[in-house]
């Protein structure tokens, strides 16, 4: 498959980016800068419809933690959808945990508990934000991907994964965890099989 991922260069689109290519896939990385991984250095809100032309997946694993600019989540990734709004290619969304409900009856997502961290709000709001306008697109193919609650940059990869939905779940130790590693492994199974367009979905560890 031609993968696109935008923010290649981030922890996250670098361990996807490998993964898929592990698997044969062809990737091309953008940036808005010239570092290992990126192949196009151009900033997401410039992409044109002609950028994407010949991929079949693009993978929006781009980051933005500056207060100022946390909007940006929800801008690129309505952009990245109007690029491929009425195409077959698909969008994959590297989202956040903070929307994941922690009740049965979905009224409380994990951010809006005392255990979450004050310093994370800002962030989680602004994905929960991009979560909510990606799911108004009926227009464009794609799939909003959350992580457990801990999510572990320099985590050990183990080579799986459990799918899950929008409740927040845990593994056998009881903990809300996934690696980086682990998760690129399930956007990339995404990428490969197409199993939820349209669908918010969650991964943690077993």
């Amino acid at each position: 498959m031609r993968i696109a991922i935008m923010g290649a260069a981030g922890k996250a689109g670098a361990l996807i980016a490998r993964e898929a290519l592990s698997r044969g896939h062809d990737i091309t990385g953008f940036g808005r800068s010239a570092k290992p991984g990126v192949d196009v250095v151009k900033d997401a809100l410039d992409l044109t419809a002609e950028d994407l032309a010949d991929v079949d997946v693009v993978v929006d694993a781009l980051g933005f933690f500056n207060p100022e600019n946390l909007d940006l989540h929800t801008t690129a990734a309505l952009h990245l959808a109007d690029l491929l709004a009425g195409a077959d290619a698909r969008l994959l969304i590297v989202g956040g945990a903070g929307s994941l409900y922690v009740d049965a009856e979905r009224t409380t997502p994990l951010l809006e508990t005392s255990d979450f961290p004050d310093a994370f709000v800002p962030l989680a709001r602004a994905q929960a934000a991009q979560l909510a306008a990606s799911r108004e697109r009926t227009d464009a193919a794609w799939t909003f991907i959350s992580p457990a609650a801990d999510f572990q940059a320099d985590g050990e990869r183990e080579g799986g994964y459990v799918l899950a939905g929008d409740l927040l779940e845990t593994g056998a130790d009881g903990t809300s965890r996934i690696s980086y590693a682990d998760y690129a492994i399930a956007v990339v199974d995404e990428a490969e099989r197409a199993e939820h367009v349209g669908e918010w979905i969650s991964v943690h560890a077993a």
